[in-house]
């Protein structure tokens, strides 16, 4: 059984202010759990209902273990379906962003993207193309964000998302910046080469004035039917998808 204190502690971890003061955030289900567990994160407490204790065994024996009701799951999940299983995880302490290990490659960077689903999905899609890094302006939404966390399915245990000022970073990284823009060149005729930086803007408003001064190449997705505009996170899937198409000829 939780205590009250526990209850307390693990509930407040839905906002960043307290995800930030105790450096810990939640990862629900048993398969996400086990990717942070077999991640460079540490993983603190898996919390779990009795019912799942043999899928338990599987497991580190270094992390602590502890059982609890489906009650007092409820409390502290942030899921309408809770799951058996609960992780509280650190928040690692990244290093510097070392703008030399971004070269020969392609990484994600996320100017104001806000939705906690698209963020999550957005990192799943690095994921599968095996993109390393997302750089991230200081307004986007909390990768530790639980519906975040949730929509990632444990990719975020294997991509590096860093928070910075793109204003400022982005000048020192000397490598291609492409944005995806409404006006952009046809993707399809495009020549991405083997590395660069790929910019996907906020949901409604796009790339930001001060960042889009930065990008050397726009381009866009061509349309061939009616929509206004794509979903951000569907958006850089089709982009990952023609970058790595690209590399492979």
């Amino acid at each position: 059984m939780l205590s009250k204190s526990q209850i307390s502690l693990l509930s407040s971890l839905q906002h960043k202010k307290f995800r930030r003061e105790h450096g810990m955030f939640l990862v629900e289900g048993y398969k996400s759990v086990t990717e942070f567990i077999n991640s460079g994160y540490q993983v603190d407490t898996v919390y779990h209902t009795p019912t799942i204790v043999p899928k338990m065994l599987n497991l580190s024996r270094n992390i602590n273990f502890q059982e609890i009701s489906m009650k007092d799951i409820e409390k502290i999940s942030t899921l309408k379906t809770p799951q058996d299983v609960i992780g509280l995880v650190k928040i690692p302490k990244w290093p510097q962003l070392n703008y030399n290990s971004l070269k020969n490659r392609f990484s994600l960077v996320l100017d104001n993207v806000q939705d906690p689903g698209n963020m999550g999905t957005i990192i799943r899609t690095a994921d599968w193309f095996g993109i390393a890094d997302i750089i991230c302006s200081e307004d986007t939404v909390d990768v530790y964000n639980p519906k975040v966390v949730q929509a990632t399915m444990g990719s975020l245990a294997r991509v590096n998302v860093h928070y910075t000022s793109l204003a400022q970073v982005l000048p020192q990284i000397n490598l291609p910046v492409f944005g995806a823009m409404l006006d952009g060149e046809n993707i399809y005729n495009t020549g991405f080469g083997t590395e660069g930086l790929l910019v996907m803007g906020n949901e409604g408003n796009g790339i930001s004035p001060d960042i889009e001064r930065l990008i050397s190449t726009k381009i866009t997705i061509p349309r061939a039917g009616e929509a206004e505009s794509l979903n951000v996170a569907i958006a850089t899937a089709i982009l990952c998808s023609e970058i790595k198409r690209n590399s492979l000829k």
